[in-house]
């Protein structure tokens, strides 16, 4: 009988979650810029903000979507990522709803 634990695809499926998860930051928040833009001193705050973010979320998923390395958030990172998510989302609706006036 073999208790040994076979993983399979788990990881590799994990990886490209974590890869996808990364790639939709980078295009909200190359999103997010591209609003802001005109938007003078606001703009360039929402900018600063939503690429301060963008970076927090990236130096937290990264080592879950290379694979490389250990999470050193102590299994706080998807709270952490659902946190930054929805940062970035507030501050597209704060973009959106600036523009509407």
């Amino acid at each position: 009988m073999n208790t040994g634990r076979d993983p399979g695809l788990q990881p590799e499926r994990t990886r490209l979650a974590w890869r996808r998860t990364l790639l939709t930051l980078t295009v909200v928040t190359a999103l997010a810029v591209r609003l802001a833009a005109d938007g003078g001193v606001f703009g360039a705050l929402v900018v600063g903000a939503a690429v301060l973010v963008w970076g927090g979320l990236l130096v937290l998923c990264w080592p879950r979507a290379t694979g490389v390395g250990a999470a050193r958030t102590g299994g706080r990172t998807l709270p952490l990522v659902a946190l930054g998510s929805v940062g970035l989302a507030l501050l597209g609706v704060l973009l959106t709803v600036r523009g509407l006036r």
